[in-house]
């Protein structure tokens, strides 16, 4: 490791294959606390390659314990966090407002670690179990339209990083990679980044595999659309940028998004808008988040999507959903 660390100090970059191993020898427990943390740290302050970003990738694709729910034609809706924006749970929302509209989400997440309450966090305070019990999860796939696969469980590789990322509580190169390293491999994808270099990059190594993928990025800073200002889509085969009003919405404020001061707090949020009790702003951008998911799966344009994902919060499809998880947790 001080090899390598001698190398990222003089500015230089590392191979795919090396940033690979680097991360195996992590999950190896090669490394200690202090190596680990100067490593984290050294991309807190440039850039990450794509190169690097691609082999860590492939280390925690290979290392991760996968689940096989390829039966199913899941999204995956997840972003980077370290957005810093401390909104509610947009993303987790939208994944119940998605099954509810009949499409079947494979959902991975954690705990917040640069954000006061990650999506596990929510999760685990309404009761949901965690499990990488395969039957379980097609159960929940099949009965709920959903199902949790929180990132500790699959990702044994990441005990040795897990109390450093907490110790350091800033966004590291971890949170760029969560949306990338979902193991059930799911065939379609939203994901949100927190800046415009990293859609760049995501697109990049995305194009190289058969994903069906939509990469989201407001320029006002937010891994999802927020509906605050412009977002950056890209997909396979286009580029477009929106705003709220291609939604047929107005633009909203950043306060009418914020989230809870307490994971009990965020968890109330949640249960609200899920409940029909949302403020229009929140449902909005709930629905917009969803709809995307919903028009990258069916092939819809963003309106449709829109329309369908209302339909899906309002009748409280989602809301049953998340309640047909809570049962099968007990």
């Amino acid at each position: 490791m001080k090899n390598i660390l001698n190398r990222l100090f003089n500015h230089e970059t590392l191979s795919s294959s090396e940033a690979k191993n680097v991360l195996v020898n992590i999950s190896n427990g090669s490394y200690n606390h202090s190596q680990i943390s100067s490593f984290l740290t050294v991309y807190m302050m440039r850039s990450i390659s794509v190169e690097e970003l691609s082999g860590f990738r492939e280390a925690l694709l290979e290392l991760c314990i996968k689940i096989d729910l390829s039966a199913y034609n899941t999204i995956d809706l997840c972003g980077t966090g370290g957005d810093g924006k401390d909104t509610f749970n947009i993303s987790t929302l939208s994944a119940f407002v998605t099954a509810g509209a009949g499409i079947k989400v494979a959902k991975h997440g954690n705990y917040g670690v640069s954000s006061i309450s990650g999506s596990s966090n929510v999760m685990e305070n309404l009761g949901v179990k965690f499990s990488n019990d395969a039957s379980f999860l097609e159960k929940c796939i099949d009965q709920a339209g959903i199902c949790i696969l929180h990132a500790p469980l699959f990702h044994p590789a990441m005990k040795n990083v897990a109390p450093i990322r907490k110790d350091l509580g800033v966004k590291t190169f971890f949170n760029m990679l969560g949306p990338m390293v979902n193991p059930s491999f799911p065939k379609n994808q939203l994901v949100g980044v927190f800046s415009l270099e990293l859609a760049r990059m995501y697109a990049y190594l995305y194009q190289n595999t058969d994903t069906n993928f939509n990469i989201l990025h407001s320029l006002d800073g937010y891994d999802e659309i927020s509906l605050t200002g412009n977002t950056k889509s890209i997909s396979k085969t286009k580029e477009t940028m929106f705003s709220a009003e291609d939604f047929g919405l107005q633009k909203l404020n950043q306060t009418d998004i914020q989230g809870g001061k307490t994971i009990e707090e965020s968890a109330q949020i949640f249960i609200n808008i899920l409940s029909g009790k949302g403020t229009e702003a929140q449902n909005n951008v709930v629905c917009a988040n969803a709809g995307m998911a919903i028009a990258t799966v069916n092939n819809l344009n963003i309106k449709q999507g829109f329309e369908l994902a209302k339909e899906s919060l309002l009748t409280g499809k989602g809301l049953v959903a998340l309640n047909k998880l809570k049962e099968l947790s007990k």
